[in-house]
């Protein structure tokens, strides 16, 4: 049992390294302590089959090749693709402005008046796809900025845009109830006190 845990251990810090995050990183992904990262990587103790599941999926490997002892360095050429996440998200966030000033520009030469209105959309659609990317390969923290993002964006592009008709302030509220939601969904799954996964 001893040399299980050892091989796991140097498993997961081998493939840890590989990608390029720390244990605190790491530890935010899954949703656990860097302190729990440690003890698994020092053969301490075992994490679950859920969390060998998520792991397997940050790193590019099956569960077997975290369980299984190996000869050398892990297969860095299954998971190199994760180191360009950011510029993908980046990409996407750029080209939805630039689509959004493509319409502007087509509105403006079209019509009389310009449609300022399609940059306080541009913002919610394109923090829409940063929730979108957080989802798929962010963390905890990465992903409550980017939902609570959208969501005042959103309210926000709604007020703006409705100025001329009798919106009033007090829908701002609702986006305060909305944010409380959010907060309150990130503090579903484990007991940490409050904004821990902020830190």
């Amino acid at each position: 049992m001893e040399e299980f845990k050892r091989t796991v251990a140097g498993n997961i810090a081998a493939l840890r390294t590989a990608v390029g995050l720390k244990q605190s990183e790491l530890g935010e992904k899954l949703n656990y302590s860097d302190k729990s990262i440690s003890k698994w990587e020092r053969g301490e103790s075992l994490p679950d089959a859920y969390v060998l599941k998520q792991m397997s999926e940050i790193f590019g490997v099956t569960v077997d090749y975290i369980l299984s002892p190996h000869e050398g360095t892990p297969p860095i050429a299954e998971i190199e693709h994760r180191y360009s996440i950011k510029m993908i998200a980046l990409l996407s966030f750029v080209g939805t402005w630039t689509a959004a000033l493509l319409a502007f520009v087509i509105v403006w030469l079209t019509a009389s008046d310009p449609l300022w209105q399609i940059f306080a959309w541009a913002l919610p659609v394109s923090l829409l796809v940063l929730v979108v990317f957080s989802a798929i390969w962010g963390g905890m923290k990465e992903r409550f900025f980017a939902i609570s993002g959208f969501v005042w964006s959103l309210f926000a592009a709604i007020f703006l845009c409705s100025l001329p008709s009798q919106v009033l302030w007090q829908m701002f509220l609702l986006a305060a109830a909305a944010q409380v939601i959010v907060i309150l969904s990130f503090n579903v799954k484990k007991k940490y006190r409050w904004f821990k996964f902020m830190k």
